[in-house]
Parts: structure tokens; sequence; C-alpha cells
């Protein structure tokens, strides 16, 4: 699927100088996508097969995408969700990327959901899997902060709800029939709070 039009093609990392960099490879259905925070750029005429690093230890972003026939003149494309590894490069030490090609299309669907990558050093004709990896952590974690309350400072909290019952109030004169000024006083009443009641007994007192 991914077609390496140039084997030259090589992607560099580091600051330090080439001459202290080693070479990793891949199989042509193996893409590196990114190494630790950096970013791999492929583009549809040139693709990177070769990474130059210096030795240490790297995160690698992986994707598998392969190509098989499934039928006269017709193609079938099975890639699988990026996957991070982890890659040791030692000094002196080139490296080729490589995994266990299904002979059938059914098979390679089943390494997409899984897949395994393997690790072979220059010279050698051992191949080690390579590990799993966790995606790195490009930054810290925001801190776990509490809710701000939703009431503005200014207004005051809505009163608990009592589950007693309250309190029977008198019905409201009905209007259209002789409505005394007793009456309507005694409904008011019934509405005031106390602290209006007492406000209201104190202009009275002072009107007489």
């Amino acid at each position: 699927m991914w077609k390496k039009l140039s084997s030259a093609a090589a992607l560099a990392l580091l600051l330090t100088p080439s001459a202290y960099a080693e070479t990793v490879s891949f199989a042509s259905e193996i893409i590196p996508l990114q190494v630790g925070d950096k970013t791999i750029s492929h583009s549809i005429f040139n693709t990177v097969d070769e990474l130059e690093l210096a030795p240490g230890s790297y995160r690698l972003k992986l994707k598998y995408s392969d190509l098989y026939e499934s039928g006269f003149d017709d193609h079938e494309v099975i890639e699988s969700e990026p996957f991070w590894v982890t890659l040791e490069v030692a000094a002196g030490r080139d490296y080729k990327v490589t995994f266990d090609r299904a002979a059938t299309a059914a098979g390679a669907k089943l390494f997409a959901q899984s897949p395994v990558v393997r690790l072979r050093a220059e010279g050698q004709q051992l191949e080690v899997p390579m590990p799993k990896s966790a995606a790195p952590s490009l930054a810290a974690p925001a801190p776990v902060l509490a809710a701000p309350s939703l009431v503005p400072a200014n207004i005051a909290p809505a009163p608990a709800v009592s589950t007693k019952s309250a309190p029977a109030v008198a019905p409201a004169p009905q209007s259209g029939g002789n409505v005394s000024a007793a009456a309507m006083l005694d409904f008011w009443w019934q509405q005031a709070t106390p602290a209006q009641r007492q406000a209201f007994l104190q202009k009275v007192q002072s009107q007489q």
C-alpha cells in the first residue's frame, strides 16, 4: 500500500551530527508516524521508510497498512489503528522493523486488530518483538478543580424545602361581591411574614 519511492528518505530527528546517528528502516507495510512528540511527515509521492536516531530509548507511533487481492482486478486495503512501541537504539548498529505478513486478507484483518512488530539488528538473524508502549505525556495533566457555584455571590441561596405540610391559607376574597375591608385585611395578614406583620403593627401604632 505504502510504496517506498525513495529508500534514502529518512527523518533526521537529532541535534547531534548525523555521523552519530543509527539507521532504523521499516518494512513497507509498517509506517512510522511519530517519534516521541515529533510527527513524521509523509506525502503521496514520497514516504519515510528510514529514521536516523541517536543511541537511546524512543517511543514510536506506527501504523500497519497492507494491500490484498479481493477478487479479479480488485484489491482491499487493510489497516490498523496507530499504536506505540518502545525502541532501544545501541551505538554502531542499524536496525530493521519487520513483522509476520499474513497469507490471506482474513489473517491480515486479525493481525490489524493487535499488530506485533519485530526488531532485527544489522548482521543478526534474531528478531525481537518490540514491546507495546503508552503514548508519551506531552504535558502535565491539569489539576481537577471543584466546579464553581452557579449561584451569584449577591444572591442568597434558596431556603431548604421542608417536608412538613404548609399551614392552611385562607382563600382570597372573590371579586364581584361585597368584600369588606376587614376580610381583605384578614386575608393579607395571613399571607404576611412575621417581619411584615411586625412592621405593619408598628406603622399602625405610629399613626394612632
